[in-house]
């Protein structure tokens, strides 16, 4: 058993428990996990009318017969006092509390009971075992981290508990890629994982070098890419650098990890946990084929009402194939970041402003939405939806912030605004670069 897993048995998560759950439902036929699913999917309703003043006032005085007929959640519903969300019986206390700050522009809180956690647990483990790996395996993390003292030093227990090496990627110029490569030559990592964005420059960088990474780390088994989109021409570069299978993660902490590249070929839909809808505007399920909204349900989680939650991308789904419990995604219409350069030529992925933003979520929770526009080499534009005008101190602690995560030196202007504009995607970035259009 790896610490790890000691951890999260200590902290009261039942991961053996969720691990006999997951594998009895895989063993069903297709007809069996279907049936036990739809029976599932509306017991965690039931439960969420029953139990949380919240979802009850969101459904109405009757629980719909229909399953399309019950309302769809979106951020904006849950932008609201955590207790006010939990479900009776449930605390900040005996839950998994987490937040899903800014990757999509619109930050909240959310909780997760102690079994629907381990649950998520469960489904990471068993993807990743498809590539042998478990939670002892040695990762490459490009990933950012808090730069504040007890945050930081959060983060850097859970990466030894995990076994981890984190490779922050605020700065991702040559002389600090140079570092990173140095450092993976000399320690026997056996995956990478991290931004699509910051893994991609990290393989420009090898290209130029002609290096391929697993010449100089034998023990590197695969690459896995998340919190961004990645196209094929991503794929295709990151192969040739890194001479690895690439493998996209697809998820969200509130819900559970959503998608993962299957050994023979499928991106595999996560279906023991959450059941997932591709819908129109009016919430309506689409047919397989069709692109619409991802709605996704809990299917575990008492503590938190995530039913028909609008996650915020946009896909195609492919039904079921070969007698297998799982669906699969074909097309996925996420958000890609762009990436700042800044006066010394540093380079820093556009998730850095995550780190920037969730300072004031966490003490204010005055954001509703938000995108950053970089509009000069030294100046950056936030674009706000709020509740009120920042104050002066919140205005103050961007600022710090700004100096911590980027470099002294940058200028930037908070823009207070009614809306923001989405995409066709409707799946906000959280950094623009507008560089290339001055």
């Amino acid at each position: 058993m790896s610490l790890f897993e000691v951890i999260l048995k200590v902290k009261g998560f039942p991961l053996a428990e969720a691990r006999k759950q997951l594998v009895a439902l895989q063993r069903m036929s297709v007809d069996e996990f279907m049936h036990w699913q739809e029976r599932q999917k509306w017991e965690i309703v039931k439960f969420h009318y029953n139990n949380n003043e919240f979802y009850k006032g969101k459904v109405g005085r009757h629980l719909p017969e229909k399953w399309e007929d019950l309302p769809a959640i979106t951020k904006r519903d849950l932008q609201k006092p955590l207790p006010q969300l939990l479900s009776k019986g449930y605390t900040i206390k005996n839950t998994h509390v987490g937040n899903t700050s800014g990757s999509s522009g619109v930050p909240f809180y959310y909780a997760k009971d102690k079994f629907s956690h381990a649950m998520t647990w469960a489904v990471i483990t068993d993807r990743y075992s498809m590539y042998g790996l478990d939670f002892g395996s040695k990762q490459a993390r490009f990933y950012g981290i808090p730069k504040e003292f007890v945050g930081y030093w959060k983060e850097q227990i859970k990466d030894r508990a995990m076994n981890r090496r984190r490779f922050p990627v605020f700065d991702l110029s040559d002389v600090v890629l140079e570092r990173f490569l140095n450092r993976i030559k000399s320690n026997n990592f056996e995956y990478l994982y991290g931004y699509t964005s910051s893994l991609v420059l990290f393989a420009r960088f090898l290209i130029q070098k002609k290096i391929v990474l697993k010449d100089v780390c034998k023990t590197l088994k695969v690459c896995i890419t998340t919190s961004e989109l990645s196209t094929d021409e991503d794929h295709i570069l990151l192969e040739k650098a890194f001479g690895l299978p690439h493998i996209r993660e697809y998820g969200a902490s509130e819900t559970c990890l959503m998608g993962f590249d299957a050994p023979e070929g499928k991106w595999r839909l996560t279906e023991e946990s959450l059941y997932n809808e591709v819908v129109g505007d009016n919430y309506m399920p689409l047919p397989y084929g069709a692109e619409g909204n991802i709605l996704c349900t809990s299917l575990f989680n008492k503590a938190f009402p995530i039913i028909r939650y609008q996650v915020g991308d946009m896909a195609v789904l492919k039904d079921r194939e070969d007698n297998s419990i799982y669906r699969s995604i074909d097309k996925l219409v996420g958000r890609t970041n762009d990436v700042a350069i800044l006066p010394s030529g540093k380079v820093s992925p556009g998730l850095t402003f995550y780190y920037v933003s969730r300072s004031i979520l966490e003490s204010s929770g005055v954001l509703k939405e938000f995108i950053i526009r970089q509009t000069a080499l030294d100046h950056f534009v936030f674009d706000v939806v709020a509740d009120r005008d920042l104050s002066a101190a919140e205005i103050e602690q961007i600022k710090e912030k700004i100096t911590l995560y980027l470099e002294p030196g940058i200028n930037y202007s908070i823009n207070r605004v009614d809306k923001i504009d989405r995409p066709a995607s409707g799946k906000l970035k959280h950094f623009y670069s507008e560089l290339k259009k001055n």
